[in-house]
């Protein structure tokens, strides 16, 4: 199993018509035809004018022959692709490999924080067996939507998914997190294995499959 996530940074101004055109356009072309659609977001705070979206696919030859396949959808070649490209002003890829989930969420509403660590090199496969371990820990504060390990082009990551009602769920589930000393200790012990963190408050758009 790959995931792939992708995210489209917008010009300003933009991100609205390609909601509308991807609404009525690109998602019925598409569907889950051609690959999983496992989520589609907006980006809140930090990065803004961004549209990330995670596909699933049984290998990297299936995303290819999958990916084949729609280059030839008329509806998505014709009427999606040429009137989204002159809104779109970046685009980046993450391959990704499965360690959790995905487990959607028991109810709708919400926002989504994805997490992403950069990792010493060598150390996100073994940071991330000791995160899936750890889990039912972490999850009497929230419950995880997914883990996963980079493939490319950063190997060196960990990335985990979590959904919250509210700013306020998430600050009391963190705090009371940090007073956990089994947490503690797991975080002891990956001492030094991150690098870099970072973060981004995903919105689900109304046709995303988790909401």
């Amino acid at each position: 199993m790959i995931y792939e996530l992708r995210t489209y940074t917008f010009h300003p101004g933009k991100i609205n018509t390609y909601l509308d055109i991807a609404k009525n356009v690109g998602r019925p072309a598409r569907g889950q035809n051609y690959g999983t659609n496992c989520g589609y977001w907006t980006s809140e705070f930090g990065s803004l004018n961004q549209i990330w979206h995670l596909w699933e696919y049984e290998s990297m030859e299936e995303r290819a022959r999958l990916r084949d396949e729609l280059s030839r959808n008329e509806a998505w070649t014709r009427d999606y692709v040429p009137n989204i490209r002159p809104l779109i002003q970046r685009q980046d890829i993450r391959f990704l490999n499965k360690v959790n989930g995905i487990n959607p969420p028991v109810q709708e509403g919400g926002f989504y924080e994805l997490r992403m660590y950069r990792m010493a090199p060598g150390r996100a496969a073994g940071w991330a067996k000791g995160y899936k371990d750890i889990m039912p820990v972490r999850e009497k504060y929230s419950k995880n939507v997914g883990v996963w390990t980079g493939e490319a082009p950063q190997p060196n990551e960990v990335l985990h998914m979590w959904n919250y009602m509210s700013l306020e769920q998430r600050a009391k589930a963190r705090g009371d997190l940090f007073k956990d000393p089994d947490w503690l200790a797991f975080l002891a012990a990956g001492a030094g294995a991150i690098v870099e963190m970072n973060n981004v408050m995903l919105i689900p758009t109304d046709y995303s499959p988790m909401k």
